[in-house]
């Protein structure tokens, strides 16, 4: 799973005109959903977004207080597009992200655990599938990128040494002894 968290002033999302949800200070959170994550990777970006020290404390110090230290409010949006790749051509490929019910199922399980980790009065979401519109006011401007559950790097296969041609000529047969 991926995510993109923001620190906001204010963020609110609407669908079809209509304001489906809104929230005040806290963290907007942009959530993807990739093929092979589960519950477990769900459970972690959960914490992180509710325990990431965004914000400084009473006495100056920097990136001290979560979400919940200052008694924001979060607000979750599923966005596939976060895993999209652009690396062949101009048009971005979302294969990289879970599909259809599962991601469904998957993201609104992320969105619950949010809930679940503070009060749920404060957490609110967006609209899944949706074609949403989402505002917000920068707080900072913190805009950061966080992810559970990253599949390891596969180590570059080694390449094979190519076999030499054999020599031209006369063949030599080796006699047994």
């Amino acid at each position: 799973m991926k995510a993109i968290l923001q620190r906001v002033l204010s963020a609110s999302v609407t669908v079809e005109k209509e304001v489906v949800s809104s929230i005040g200070k806290g963290v907007l959170v942009f959530a993807a959903v990739a093929p092979g994550d589960t519950e477990k990777e769900a459970d972690s970006l959960a914490q992180k977004v509710l325990k990431l020290k965004l914000w400084d404390d009473d006495a100056g110090g920097r990136w001290k207080k979560s979400v919940m230290d200052i008694g924001g409010e979060v607000l979750c949006v599923s966005q596939f597009t976060l895993l999209a790749s652009t690396k062949k051509g101009n048009k971005p490929d979302f294969h990289g992200a879970m599909g259809g019910d599962d991601a469904k199922r998957l993201y609104q399980y992320f969105f619950e655990k949010v809930q679940q980790g503070y009060m749920a009065e404060r957490v609110k979401n967006g609209v899944f599938q949706a074609m949403m519109e989402v505002a917000l006011v920068n707080d900072g401007p913190v805009t950061l990128e966080i992810s559970a559950g990253q599949k390891p790097t596969p180590a570059p296969t080694p390449t094979p040494t190519p076999t030499p041609a054999p020599a031209r000529g006369r063949a030599t047969i080796d006699q047994p002894k």
